[in-house]
């Protein structure tokens, strides 16, 4: 048995290439052997978000703190907040991120197929992302 304690590996900054504002990803674990299981506490600052993507195999987020936004492709952008659980399939066009006001933090789960745990796409755009929640 492996017992990581939190806050025992550094924090790291989004890629820039993969989201807009201020993210930081605190990776909570990465399962080896033959796990396929990878998982992080992510960040995002008022009005930062994440780019276009798809897992392979899929994705949970935990909404642990804030008030965020998601939104699925050809859908409507949805509020999500602390306590939420939002599970997106396998291959589905998706982004996430905060609201404009408020951060939001999430624990994302996610499993590997072929070694690969997300396809990124573009950024999601201002015009898209103000949108905002349909009331």
């Amino acid at each position: 048995m492996d017992i990581i304690r939190n806050g025992a590996q550094a924090s790291v900054k989004g890629p820039a290439e993969y989201f807009t504002g201020n993210v930081r990803i605190d990776w909570q674990f990465q399962r080896g052997g033959e796990s396929r299981m990878a998982g992080a506490s992510v960040t995002f600052e008022p009005a930062a978000r994440s780019a276009w993507h798809t897992h392979p195999l899929g994705q949970t987020l935990i909404v642990t703190a804030g008030k965020g936004w998601t939104q699925c492709e050809n859908g409507p952008i949805v509020e999500i907040n602390a306590g939420d659980i939002v599970c997106c399939p396998a291959n589905h066009r998706h982004w996430h991120g905060a609201t404009p006001t408020t951060a939001m933090t999430h624990l994302a789960i996610q499993e590997a197929k072929d070694g690969k745990v997300v396809e990124w796409m573009e950024k999601v755009t201002d015009e898209e992302y103000l949108v905002g929640p349909t009331p």
